[in-house]
C-alpha cells in the first residue's frame, strides 16, 4: 500500500494558478453537451424504430387474424 500512494502522487497535479482549470472546464462542458445531444438523438431514433416494429407486428397480427 505504501508503494501505491507515491505512484498516485505522480499523476495528481493541482496548479497554483487556478486559471489553468478554465480550458478543462470548457472542454468538459462542450463534451457534456455533445453527449446529451447524442443521447437524445439515439433515444429519438430508438422510438422511431420501435414505432416501425409496432406497425410491422400489428400488420402481421392482422394478417393472421384474417386467415
Amino acid at each position: 500500500m505504501q508503494l501505491f500512494i507515491p505512484i498516485i502522487g505522480l499523476f495528481l497535479y493541482f496548479p497554483e494558478d487556478k486559471t489553468e482549470y478554465i480550458p478543462a472546464a470548457i472542454t468538459m462542458v462542450v463534451f457534456t453537451i455533445a453527449a446529451i445531444f447524442a443521447f437524445r438523438y439515439i433515444v429519438k431514433l430508438s422510438k422511431k424504430e420501435q414505432g416501425k416494429v409496432d406497425e410491422l407486428v400489428n400488420s402481421i397480427n392482422n394478417k393472421e387474424d384474417q386467415k
